[in-house]
């Protein structure tokens, strides 16, 4: 299940955006990606939840009237069996209609994987 980013779970998101390339080993820039989701009203972050456990985050921007995703992470023990993609889906149903939802470039290859396949099961 998806659910909106709190600051009660800044660490849990913390440890999760951690496993991202771009941000990756430097605590720094991680914390200012975690300061600006917080403070910025475009900015959401959202985190997968499942059996009561956080598997996963997702972070979106809104610009000029399109959402963009611009962070997905899951955590390593629970990575092939189908979170990013499930999250990826998720937000698409969230924002679809009301904004264009769009990757950025660091998520697009993955993104346009969860994206067809989100289409071909709302054919069948």
């Amino acid at each position: 299940m998806l659910i909106r980013f709190k600051k009660n779970m800044e660490k849990i998101a913390m440890g999760l955006l951690s496993f991202m390339p771009d941000v990756k080993n430097d605590v720094k820039k991680l914390q200012n990606t975690i300061k600006e989701y917080e403070s910025n009203p475009d900015w959401n972050l959202y985190l997968w939840k499942e059996d009561d456990d956080v598997l996963g985050a997702a972070g979106v921007r809104l610009e000029n009237n399109c959402i963009i995703i611009q962070h997905v992470s899951v955590n390593p023990s629970h990575r092939n069996l189908g979170i990013g993609k499930k999250m990826i889906n998720e937000l698409i149903k969230l924002y679809d209609g009301e904004h264009k939802v769009l990757p950025s470039d660091d998520v697009q290859e993955f993104y346009l994987k969860c994206k067809d396949n989100h289409i071909q099961n709302e054919e069948q």
